[in-house]
């Protein structure tokens, strides 16, 4: 399985609508020049989490979009299933053996697994520890 930019950027446009809950709707330029990605290929993706009730949008002067929901409630997987379509690894495994069947299942369901127990806010959590991390000054 390949996360192609759809899926990364997607996640990055979640992410930052989880970010601002609560500050009210953000625009897709502010997120693509605070990450320095295509606002074109933004609006393209943010039709399908919009469809899909991941994200609202919110018209107006002062519109832009806003994260349909609790972060911790939306998982990563909601995400790239929306924008990637179903985890598969392997396309076709009629022909293989036992033994690689079973692996690749393992694999599958543990990839799914990830994506379906890691939230928004968990993600959000893990910038918190990197910033902790950053913040320690070890001397030798």
């Amino acid at each position: 399985m390949k996360i192609t930019t759809k899926g990364r950027y997607g996640l990055t446009i979640a992410l930052e609508l989880a970010r601002q809950v609560g500050d009210g709707p953000i625009s897709l330029r502010s997120i693509a020049e605070a990450k320095n990605l295509s606002e074109h290929y933004l609006e393209q993706l943010v039709g399908p989490l919009r469809n899909a009730g991941i994200v609202k949008s919110i018209r107006g002067a002062h519109g832009g979009y806003m994260l349909n929901g609790d972060p911790a409630k939306i998982t990563a997987g909601d995400v790239i299933r929306t924008l990637e379509g179903p985890i598969v690894l392997v396309e076709s495994m009629e022909d293989e053996e036992r033994a690689q069947r079973e692996l690749w299942t393992l694999m599958r369901d543990a990839v799914k697994n990830v994506l379906d127990n890691t939230t928004l806010e968990d993600l959000l959590a893990h910038e918190n520890d990197q910033e902790q991390a950053d913040g320690y000054m070890f001397y030798i």
